[in-house]
């Protein structure tokens, strides 16, 4: 299976650089976590480094997220999806 996913790289707040994935995904079982952590090892297994990562998915019209607390948090300030790669899981 294909998954979408972008991988940014932005300054942080104590004035380092974060390296994060967002994936276009959402569990189909109920376990977001288990399916994160499998998609953010699949992406630093082909190479890319990952700090925080966090799943992006429509719900209701909308689009939601789930993963690192404060990426989320980030991304809830208005990020929209440009996925810059694809996964093959």
């Amino acid at each position: 299976m294909k998954i979408n996913m972008a991988h940014l790289k932005e300054r942080s707040t104590s004035g380092g650089w974060i390296n994060f994935a967002i994936f276009d995904a959402k569990s189909t079982n109920g376990d977001n976590a288990g399916l994160l952590h499998q998609l953010t090892q699949a992406a630093r297994g082909n190479g890319l480094q990952v700090d925080q990562s966090a799943l992006a998915y429509q719900e209701n019209g909308r689009i939601k997220f789930y993963g690192d607390k404060n990426l989320v948090s980030y991304l809830s300030k208005g990020w929209v999806p440009h996925w810059t790669h694809t996964l093959d899981v």
